[in-house]
């Protein structure tokens, strides 16, 4: 029997968001979504202010590495 995958949790800083400005805050952390789809054509799937997530360019974030403890307190109020 195989094991599922193990997603781990990524979060990204948000450095751009002039087209949606209500979508998105600047240097907010967000968790980012996995999407092999999205990540081919430059996209990330993020978690935005809507609580939903959507695709933008991944260019307007930055990956980041938290503490176990800070990744922890962001899922739960996710």
């Amino acid at each position: 029997m195989k094991r599922a995958k193990e997603v781990v949790p990524r979060f990204v800083v948000c450095i751009h968001n002039a087209e949606y400005p209500a979508s998105l805050e600047l240097y907010k952390i967000y968790r980012a979504l996995p999407d092999e789809d999205a990540a081919r054509e430059g996209d990330v799937r993020v978690v935005d202010e809507s609580g939903e997530d959507y695709l933008y360019p991944a260019e307007w974030f930055v990956p980041i590495e938290l503490p176990r403890e800070v990744e922890r307190s962001l899922l739960k109020t996710a």
